[in-house]
């Protein structure tokens, strides 16, 4: 009997088995276009299932499989590729739920496969040896533009930055009125305008959570200043492309650095791409960032017309680029995130705001 599931796990579960069937995955270019002459043969892929990890040996014309409890399998590579274009067919249906067609249930019934989204501790979603079982094993992680896709960083309340509300004093009836403008798309804007309007100045002040502090600072001592102001930007004049606040930034340079290195070095750019690699790559809001690079060695990418790419650490500039020309900042909610409010502390009035980035659907 057919059963109901989300677009991110028929994604990640067509990344998957596309990877089986073709034995080999597409070089990804910055703009999320296949490397016109380069692809890297695949000889392995490790997934987690609930019995534990399997390895996918790739052969010329099976697949063997090797259980975490013992014993072998074998199933035809077509197989697995015929069972991908029915799960692209199912991504490119409207909705963020679809139903699993009975032919694909008894697929993955016969090739014992339980769990849609891969089983792991590390963040991984599958682990990859390019060229020969021998080599060493990639953990990558799955990103699909045909379903929802998880934020390189989500945002959450230990994601929030301080700006700390200047200028005037308000009374508590003032702070009230402000706190109370309805709830909608542009409600934390609308909040940073009244505030301005009545005489207030929002100036930056801190990162909310020290774990966070800390990672930030590790990219630069005044990043911090510069995401904050990036995310202001985005609320006040509702650009998100990470690329297109970058060039806001250079030409309001809120670090107040001198202009050769803006233009000829490049600074605000360089910054913004350590920190997208360094998202891409493991580093999280709450969790200490000492550089060192996690399990995470790089991201497959599904494109706008399913083709699957991957992008690896190995080509890191590539890798930069790419994150730079297809992230954008996102909005959380506030009432869950605890941002966009003017809130008292130690005397003084804050208002938060909170730092998310994902992957641009085109």
């Amino acid at each position: 009997m057919a059963f109901q599931t989300t677009k991110r796990e028929v994604g990640e579960l067509y990344t998957f088995f596309r990877l089986l069937g073709d034995g080999q995955v597409a070089v990804g270019m910055p703009d999320s276009t296949p490397h016109p002459s380069e692809s890297w043969p695949i000889a392995l892929i490790e997934r987690g299932e609930h019995d534990g990890l399997r390895q996918y040996f790739i052969e010329p014309k099976d697949i063997r499989v090797v259980y975490a409890e013992g014993g072998e399998a074998r199933f035809l590579r077509t197989d697995f590729g015929d069972a991908a274009l029915l799960l692209l067919d199912l991504l490119k249906q409207p909705g963020e739920e679809v139903e699993m067609p009975d032919e694909l249930e008894a697929f993955l019934d016969a090739v014992a496969i339980y769990n849609l989204e891969a089983q792991t501790d590390d963040r991984t979603d599958l682990r990859v040896a390019f060229w020969n079982p021998s080599a060493p094993l990639s953990g990558l992680v799955v990103r699909c533009r045909l379903s929802p896709m998880n934020p390189l960083l989500d945002g959450g309340r230990t994601a929030n930055l301080k700006l700390e509300q200047t200028g005037v004093k308000f009374a508590a009836p003032t702070v009230s009125k402000i706190n109370a403008l309805p709830e909608g798309p542009l409600e934390v804007a609308e909040r940073m305008r009244m505030i301005e309007r009545l005489g207030g100045v929002l100036k930056y002040n801190d990162v909310a959570d020290r774990v966070f502090r800390g990672n930030l600072l590790m990219i630069d001592l005044h990043f911090p200043r510069m995401l904050a102001e990036m995310v202001r930007l985005m609320h006040l004049e509702g650009g998100t492309r990470v690329s297109e606040l970058t060039e806001r930034i250079k030409q309001l340079n809120p670090l107040k650095i001198k202009d050769e290195l803006i233009q000829k070095h490049g600074f605000y750019e360089y910054k913004m791409k350590q920190f997208l690699v360094a998202l891409a790559l493991g580093m999280r809001p709450a969790k200490y960032f000492k550089g060192i690079d996690s399990a995470i060695e790089g991201l497959l990418l599904v494109n706008g017309d399913g083709q699957v790419l991957v992008y690896h650490q190995t080509r890191r500039q590539v890798l930069a680029d790419f994150l730079y020309q297809n992230s954008r900042l996102e909005k959380g909610a506030p009432e869950k995130d605890k941002y966009g409010f003017l809130e008292r502390e130690n005397g003084a009035y804050y208002f938060k705001l909170n730092a998310k980035i994902g992957l641009t659907k085109r």
